[in-house]
């Protein structure tokens, strides 16, 4: 029986992270035992990760530690119609229950539903209210 390959989508939070002066040694431990091609992170993450950048009174800076340090170490996923019809219904049903998530990161759930993976975030009580999304905080100890 061939063993079960598990890919990780990172959330905005965990990739941040790494880029701090001190990242989590949680996590660092945990991204040095993933194999490169298992670590992914969403197109809504780099969109977000820009939007900090050109925020920030440093945009160069952070904009080229994007393109030079985090892009060539990670794979990226698009948001595609699969996601896109995910999305689209976790939002309604969301909504029907009164528990409204915020539109990015309803797409960076959809993508990790819709493409199996195990999303990665320090911010796990936020994306518990989707019951069918694979979970993990690489964060805490």
């Amino acid at each position: 029986m061939a063993d079960v390959v598990e890919m990780f989508l990172f959330d905005t939070d965990i990739i941040t992270n790494v880029l701090k002066k001190r990242p989590s040694k949680t996590l660092l431990k945990r991204l040095s035992v993933v194999p490169k091609h298992d670590q992914y992170i969403s197109t809504i993450t780099i969109s977000e990760i820009v939007y900090g950048a050109v925020k920030s009174n440093r945009p160069e800076y952070h904009l080229n530690n994007l393109e030079t340090i985090l892009l060539p170490s990670v794979n990226v996923v698009g948001f595609d119609s699969k996601s896109a019809y995910v999305c689209g219904q976790l939002r309604a049903e969301l909504e029907k229950e009164g528990l409204p998530l915020d539109l990015a990161d309803l797409e960076i759930a959809a993508i990790a539903i819709a493409g199996e993976f195990i999303l990665v975030t320090g911010n796990t009580r936020h994306f518990e209210r989707i019951p069918e999304l694979r979970l993990e905080n690489w964060i805490l100890p």
